[in-house]
């Protein structure tokens, strides 16, 4: 099989032919049709990411069909068109992931590839209106977005949201669950081309975080006092601009953070959080129950993810230039011939 494989890190990805692998006891292997790329790859690339081991075969998003079972498995998988949970092995505490957890594409090989073997217990049906291109990059993002919002951040309908660097997949699938979920939704982004597509997309408005004071332009666009803050914040910067997140919460809300791309949290009042009674709250991908929980829900409100750019297979290393560029709105995805 075809296969994108990363050596070593800060070099670029080869396509090369690979052994094709059996589906042992309990486990499937999958044809993929089409795989997305995350900024994980990038970092993994980049030699950013902790307990990097390679060679290995990136991506953690990927949809196909099911044309191998193993021992142990349904027969009726065959011919199925399947989506992948990316998270593996996270363990009986749905509060945290157990020390086995990891994510496909690294230390395992993952999606990028015509062909993928994995424990059945990780895939699940496609839904039958989306391609297997938008298909593809809903699992890591979606499962991410989900436990953002819904477990960690406890969204209601009603509850006014933010969320940050909109453009990026997970913070467009966070937007499009919040908004089907009954929320009102604000956005920032560097970009007034990625705000305006924002709205299109039903979110309220949004500000450009490059002013010195989006926080007070933020909270007069959504009405000023007490009645302008946000129930939920998603956020995925931290860095300096973090602070920021705390002048526009509500009192009793939750600001749930789920990465680092402009660095440590810094200048953070602290009276600011205790007075106002803030919960700050770490996130990291999902349980297969919350997995489950968001592709039913993506399917009930017919989500239609935003795809920026679809790539073949072997051009890989070009759509990881663009993801690492930052100049995406919406996934990036690789069609699997």
């Amino acid at each position: 099989m075809n296969a994108i494989v990363l050596r070593d890190v800060r070099q670029p990805v080869e396509l090369i032919e690979m052994p094709h692998r059996k589906a042992g006891p309990g486990e499937v292997v999958v044809q993929l049709k089409a795989a997305a790329l995350n900024h994980r790859d990038v970092y993994v690339q980049q030699g950013l990411y902790p307990g990097i081991k390679l060679p290995v075969i990136l991506g953690s998003d990927g949809a196909g069909v099911v044309t191998e079972v193993g021992e142990g498995v349904n027969s009726q998988w065959l011919g199925k068109a399947v989506v992948i949970n990316p998270g593996l092995n996270w363990g009986s505490n749905a509060k945290f992931y157990s020390p086995d957890f990891r994510i496909l594409g690294m230390p395992d090989d993952g999606t990028f590839a015509e062909y993928i073997r994995i424990n059945a217990q990780y895939i699940y049906p496609k839904p039958d209106y989306l391609s297997f291109e938008e298909a593809s990059t809903i699992p890591l993002g979606g499962v991410t977005a989900w436990r953002a919002l819904m477990t960690r951040g406890r969204l209601q309908a009603g509850d006014r949201v933010l969320i940050t660097g909109i453009g990026g997949g997970v913070a467009l699938l966070a937007m499009q669950i919040a908004v089907a979920a009954g929320a009102e939704v604000w956005v920032t982004s560097g970009s007034e081309e990625k705000l305006q597509r924002a709205v299109t997309l039903g979110a309220k408005g949004g500000v450009d975080y490059k002013e010195p004071d989006w926080a007070k332009t933020l909270l007069a666009k959504t009405g000023g006092g007490k009645a302008g803050y946000f129930d939920v914040i998603i956020d995925s910067a931290g860095g300096p601009g973090f602070a920021k997140l705390l002048e526009v919460a509500a009192s009793g809300g939750r600001i749930v953070i789920y990465g680092g791309t402009t660095g440590n949290l810094t200048d953070l009042l602290a009276p600011r959080i205790f007075f106002k009674h803030l919960d700050i709250l770490g996130s990291t991908m999902g349980t297969g129950e919350e997995f489950a929980a968001m592709l039913q829900f993506v399917e009930a409100h017919q989500l239609k993810p935003v795809i920026d750019t679809v790539y073949p297979l072997a051009e890989t290393e070009a759509a990881l230039r663009k993801m690492a560029s930052g100049a995406q709105f919406g996934k990036l995805v690789l069609s699997i011939p």
